[in-house]
């Protein structure tokens, strides 16, 4: 109890220390409005294609006479932390916000949809278990490569830039060197309710993850636990703008080689 008491008093004497009567804390960074969008090609069009048209977005180009193609998907995100240990670099608001930096505000099938619609083809999560001998084994997890970048304020300049470049390995102190393929989650069936809509795994919180996790949309191709993740990988504080800054997360799916 003693302890705990002098605890508390050598605290308030910390804060009192440091705001003297009568002084305000210092006022947090004010978070940045979401940029205009960096077309490709100033002949290229911004469509949103998920139900409120504001978090999903499909870049469109022009593809000879009276056709287009989608060059590339984008999301208007939120950052939602700064530092800390990560599991996820993007989740689903309400959800993981205190082990991802960015947040979106749709469901994650839409996410899908809109690599779908950048031209990925889902793969298969992370496995666990082999399904022959239910004995645990690992399987890293498949589908078309995907490269996520930024585009952002911060003070006053324009940034874009790998996502990796948030995410700082500790261990090797360099920006994370993984690459994400489209693993695609999985959809859940109701076994007590067969005529209810599938659930999609990953609006639990798991759209880009950097651990394993078998309901991720898009997965790291590499061995990772959530251990080793809290450990390894932090958020990049220097380089992230302030909390409730809006950014694009860009999606560009790598061609497959012939």
């Amino acid at each position: 109890m003693l302890k705990t008491t002098l605890g508390c008093a050598l605290a308030a004497l910390a804060l009192a220390a440091a705001f003297p009567v009568g002084a305000q804390p210092p006022e947090q960074p004010k978070p940045e409005e979401l940029p205009e969008y960096p077309l490709l090609d100033k002949a290229n069009k911004l469509v949103p294609i998920s139900p409120d048209k504001k978090a999903v977005f499909a870049e469109v180009a022009p593809d000879g006479k009276d056709k287009t193609k989608v060059v590339r998907s984008a999301l208007a995100c939120e950052v939602c932390l700064r530092e800390g240990p990560l599991e996820q670099f993007l989740c689903k608001k309400g959800t993981k916000e205190h082990e991802a930096i960015v947040r979106v505000d749709v469901d994650a099938e839409f996410v899908h949809g809109a690599v779908i619609a950048a031209g990925g083809k889902t793969g298969t999560p992370t496995g666990f278990v082999d399904p022959k001998t239910e004995e645990a084994k690992y399987t890293p997890a498949t589908g078309s490569r995907v490269n996520v970048s930024v585009h952002y304020k911060y003070k006053g300049k324009l940034h874009t830039h790998a996502a990796q470049e948030w995410i700082w390995d500790t261990k090797k102190k360099t920006p994370m060197t993984h690459h994400w393929v489209f693993a695609g989650s999985r959809f859940i069936k109701d076994p007590d309710n067969p005529n209810a809509k599938p659930y999609y795994g990953a609006n639990t919180g798991d759209i880009f993850s950097i651990s394993n996790f078998p309901y991720s949309t898009l997965e790291i191709p590499a061995q990772i636990s959530k251990d080793e993740a809290q450990l390894t990988y932090e958020a990049k504080t220097d380089k992230i703008p302030p909390l409730g800054s809006k950014v694009w997360v860009l999606l560009e799916v790598v061609p497959e080689k012939k």
